[in-house]
């Protein structure tokens, strides 16, 4: 008798103790699962966090004509957006650009459908954006995906060490040489020593004699251009 008390003593201990992992278990993964949702909510999904942008508003218009561009700056990189949009749009309309006296035609736009979206973000997000589809920036370089013209900060604040140039200058390469991209346009090489780097150059890499240059035309309407790169 006291043997069959102690057995139904232990049974009664391990009833119980099912009976409380069975009560606690949903509230472990209901708990890790509230915990994984405030986790998305704030580093979006997938498995790297995804950066907020803020977008350009002064000077967008919801009317015109020309391609609809939309310019957005990352929170957190000290650009003030608006401002950082009126350098762009100086660049997108200048003669020696690719608006060239009309051929291409560029709006600001802050809502609806943007054909073009210049994202000025920090090496570590341009790394990331441009590498989902498989471009190596290196923490160093811009470069153009899809719709996406990915500049990087590092570049837009300090220019480049094989740039002879003013910082403004240096800016207007960045975005003539990724929207040309944007535009159709593939990779150039130094056309001869002495000449003006063509804009769709890789001018970063050296200029293999060449003089740095930002624009896609000269001032008589030539362009710039060298022979392409496979």
């Amino acid at each position: 008798m006291p043997d069959w008390k102690g057995r139904r003593g232990k049974r009664g201990d391990s009833g119980r103790s099912r009976v409380l992992v069975v009560a606690v278990v949903p509230l472990v993964l209901a708990a890790v699962a509230v915990v994984g949702l405030r986790w998305n909510d704030a580093h979006g999904r997938g498995d790297s966090p995804t950066a907020a942008f803020a977008v350009a508003r002064a000077a967008a218009t919801d009317s015109g004509t020309g391609n609809a561009y939309r310019v957005e700056v990352e929170d957190g990189s000290g650009l003030d957006p608006d401002k950082a949009a009126a350098v762009v749009a100086r660049i997108l309309a200048a003669p020696r650009g690719w608006s060239h006296h009309g051929e291409h035609r560029f709006r600001q736009v802050a809502a609806g459908p943007a054909g073009l979206v210049i994202r000025i973000a920090t090496p570590e997000t341009t790394d990331r954006i441009c590498g989902e589809s498989g471009l190596d920036t290196h923490g160093e370089v811009n470069c153009r995906v899809g719709a996406d013209v990915m500049v990087n900060l590092k570049r837009w604040q300090t220019g480049s060490p094989e740039f002879d140039g003013p910082l403004a200058e240096y800016r207007a390469l960045i975005i003539n040489h990724e929207v040309g991209h944007w535009l159709g346009h593939g990779h150039e090489t130094c056309p001869g020593k002495g000449r003006p780097a063509p804009a769709m150059m890789q001018q970063i890499d050296g200029l293999k004699g060449c003089v740095a240059n930002a624009w896609p035309y000269d001032t008589n309407g030539r362009y710039l251009g060298g022979p392409s790169v496979p």
